[in-house]
Formats: C-alpha cells, structure tokens, sequence
C-alpha cells in the first residue's frame, strides 16, 4: 500500500516514474544488434505519418541511432499507423493501474507530449518528449514537469491545478492509497505543495519557485538520477 505522506511531492515524481514502465512497454529494454534496415531508418510506405529521417532526430535529440531504432520499433509496435491519439494514449496507461482510474492523469500527459495541439502524438513528439524526461539537464526536467501541471500554460501553477493533478493522481493509484482517500485529502496536500513552494506567498507557483524547491528537495533528485542510466 502507498502511504500518502509527502503525495505533494509525489506530484513531481510520478511522471517520471511512469516512463520506466512506458519504456518497458515499448521495449526500450530490448538488445540492440545487427544491422540497420530501412524499417529502422523510417522508410515505411504503410505508416500514416512517416517520422523524420534518423539523422535529423538524432541532431535533435539526446539519443544515439541504434536507441532511436528500439524506441521506433516498440512505438510502432503499439501504434502502427505512426501516431497515437488520446484514447489509445489513455489505453496504454490504463494497462499499468489496473486497481485505479489513470484516464484523467493519462489526459494531462497527453497534453504535455502534444506540443503542436493537433490530438495527437507522434513518434517525433514522444521522443522529443523522453530526450528532456531521460537525458536533459536537471532544469530541463523540471521544466518540462512544470509545463505538465501547468495546465492553461499560462506561466504559473495554481491551487486549482494543482488539485486536478492531485486528484488524478489518487484516482489513477486506486485502491494502493493507503490510508483509503477522503475528500478533503486532495486539498491538504495541495496546501502543503504550495506552503514549500509558493515562496512569496502570492497564491501561485512560477516556474522559478518550482524548480527552486525541487532542487533543494533531496528525495526529487535522488529520483531524477534513477533516470540518468535507464538507456
């Protein structure tokens, strides 16, 4: 059972805890050998959305070729047409909480992947996304976490999205919260969130608060560097 103790924190967490199982999904952990084919290299003529050539991914992200080639070929496993829309999205996530409701959370996510805002995310966006979560430097993670609870994108984190997240956090958990949820929990943990974060006391967390507290939060960072060899 997962005690809720410090769940403000978790807020944080959560989203990057996630991707080891996502990886896992698409079979990050698989070996690499061989050599390259043109499935490897993109050139499929039955996808609906061909991604950009390898090389030109691999200038814009963290990952090596042979790294690039794994991740397409788990993607395309569970998305063959090239892209992934929010329900299948939400499917995907759902796999992994089967004690709980992820729906909501598995929502925002979304979102954070689908930089153009277009309903879908491409292979382009998914491994845009994972260079910054696996590979980016500290502020870029946290960065990007922000840009996720920030719901509007309007530059600061209120106390009502910071709710919605907490609630869809609790939901997506199900039945491992311990002890059982009552209604009233959600909010004290977002009044604890913003008593760490919200330094000035203003009502809001800017980006710069955010990342501030994270870093000064030893349990954030033990996380973060989890992640610094996972491929």
């Amino acid at each position: 059972m997962l005690s809720l103790d410090g769940l403000e924190m978790i807020a944080v967490l959560v989203v990057m805890g996630l991707f080891i199982k996502v990886l896992e999904q698409f079979g990050m952990f698989e070996p690499v050998g061989g050599e390259d084919s043109e499935e490897d290299d993109f050139e499929l003529s039955t996808v609906c959305h061909r991604p950009e050539s390898m090389d030109k991914l691999q200038e814009q992200t963290k990952f090596s070729k042979k790294e690039l080639q794994v991740l397409y070929r788990g993607f395309k496993n569970e998305c063959p047409c090239g892209v992934v829309n929010e329900e299948n999205f939400k499917t995907i996530y759902s796999q992994f909480f089967p004690q709980g409701d992820s729906s909501m959370y598995a929502h925002f996510l979304f979102e954070a992947f689908d930089t153009n805002k277009n309903g879908s995310v491409s292979f382009e966006d998914f491994v845009f996304g994972l260079s910054i979560i696996l590979r980016g430097t500290i502020n870029d993670r946290l960065n990007w976490a922000f840009n996720l609870y920030d719901l509007n994108k309007d530059g600061c984190i209120t106390k009502e999205e910071m709710l919605d997240i907490m609630k869809s956090i609790y939901d997506m958990m199900g039945k491992y919260t311990y002890p059982t949820m009552q209604d009233d929990i959600p909010r004290e943990h977002v009044e604890s969130f913003f008593q760490k974060m919200d330094r000035n006391k203003d009502g809001v967390v800017t980006v710069e608060e955010f990342i501030e507290s994270c870093k000064k939060d030893e349990n954030i960072m033990q996380s973060m560097q989890l992640f610094d060899n996972v491929i």
